[in-house]
């Protein structure tokens, strides 16, 4: 599986589950390992464009991501 087709798959997953609850937390090795490929800019942008709230916990072994009610869906700006 290509690098893209990873993220783009977690990120479904990421986004059917916060439609559902409130928050997801990643613990699954091989989800960790797509996030971490990611620069903390990238991950944080990703967030952010989505209106969600990213959150590195436990030196890294847990990522959590939380529906953000101050950014709106998709990133706009009002």
């Amino acid at each position: 599986m290509t690098k893209d087709r990873e993220r783009s798959g977690l990120v479904e997953k990421i986004a059917a589950r916060l439609a559902i609850k409130s928050e997801i937390t990643i613990i699954h090795p091989a989800e960790l390992q797509v996030l971490r490929a990611m620069t903390d800019r990238e991950l944080r942008a990703l967030a952010v464009s989505k209106g969600w709230r990213v959150v590195r916990r436990l030196g890294g072994r847990q990522i959590e991501f939380y529906n953000d009610a101050g950014t709106p869906a998709g990133g706009a700006r009002f």
